[in-house]
C-alpha cells in the first residue's frame, strides 16, 4: 500500500507545469540577441540563468523585459546570474543579451529560462485518508527537489569556470607563441645587421692601396 501510494504521489508531482529551455549561443559583436517564454497565467515563477562561456573579459549586457515592454532586470558588463522572478502579466516575456561593448570579440553564452507554476497539493479521496504518509512523501520529494537544483547550479558554476580556464589557457598559450616567434624573427634580423656591419666596417670602398 506504501508503495502504491509513492506511485501515486510521484505521478501526480510530474505533470507540474515546467517549461524549460536550457541553450548555449554565441553573440557577435555589436549584436543584441532575444529570447523569448510564454506565460499563461499570472503568478507563475521563471527562472533566469545564465554565465559568459567565453569571449573578452567574459561579460554581457542583458535586460528581461515583460509583455508591456516593461524593465524587470538588467544589468552591465555582467559575468552571469541566478534569477527567480514572479510573473504578474500573462504573455510573452523577452530575454535579450546585448554584446555592444565589444566591436571585435564573440561571446558565447550558456543560459537557462524556467517557467514554473506554484505547486499546489491536492487533498485525499478521502478525509483523513493517507494524509500522513502524503506529507510526508511531499515534503521529501520538494527537499529532494531542492537539493537537485543546488546540485545542478553547482554544476553549472564548475561548467562555467571549466570553459572560462580553458579559454583563458588558449588565448595565453596564442599570445606566448606569437611572442616566441617575434623573439626568433629579431634574434634572426640582429644578426644579420651584425654580420652587415661587420662586413662593412671591414671593407674599404674608394680607394686601393698598393704594398
Amino acid at each position: 500500500m506504501f508503495a502504491i501510494t509513492l506511485t501515486l504521489l510521484l505521478l501526480a508531482l510530474l505533470p507540474l507545469s515546467v517549461k524549460s529551455s536550457a541553450l548555449t549561443t554565441a553573440i557577435a559583436a555589436n549584436e543584441r540577441l532575444c529570447f523569448y517564454a510564454d506565460v499563461d497565467k499570472a503568478g507563475e515563477k521563471i527562472g533566469f540563468y545564465f554565465a559568459v562561456q567565453s569571449g573578452g573579459s567574459f561579460d554581457i549586457d542583458f535586460d528581461v523585459k515583460d509583455p508591456k515592454e516593461k524593465v524587470l532586470l538588467d544589468g552591465q558588463r555582467e559575468r552571469q546570474g541566478d534569477y527567480v522572478l514572479t510573473a504578474n502579466t500573462v504573455g510573452e516575456y523577452a530575454f535579450c543579451f546585448e554584446n555592444d561593448m565589444s566591436t571585435l570579440t564573440e561571446k558565447l553564452i550558456d543560459f537557462d529560462i524556467m517557467v514554473e507554476s506554484e505547486p499546489r497539493r491536492e487533498p485525499p479521496a478521502k478525509p483523513g485518508q493517507l494524509a500522513d504518509h502524503s506529507s510526508a512523501l511531499e515534503e521529501s520529494i520538494f527537499r529532494l527537489n531542492g537539493m537537485l537544483m543546488n546540485i545542478k547550479r553547482t554544476q553549472k558554476y564548475f561548467h562555467t569556470r571549466e570553459n572560462r580556464g580553458f579559454s583563458i589557457v588558449k588565448s595565453t598559450q596564442s599570445k606566448v607563441f606569437w611572442f616566441a616567434t617575434l623573439e626568433v624573427l629579431g634574434i634572426i634580423g640582429m644578426a644579420i645587421f651584425q654580420v652587415y656591419v661587420l662586413q662593412t666596417f671591414f671593407t674599404k670602398t674608394g680607394r686601393k692601396y698598393k704594398v
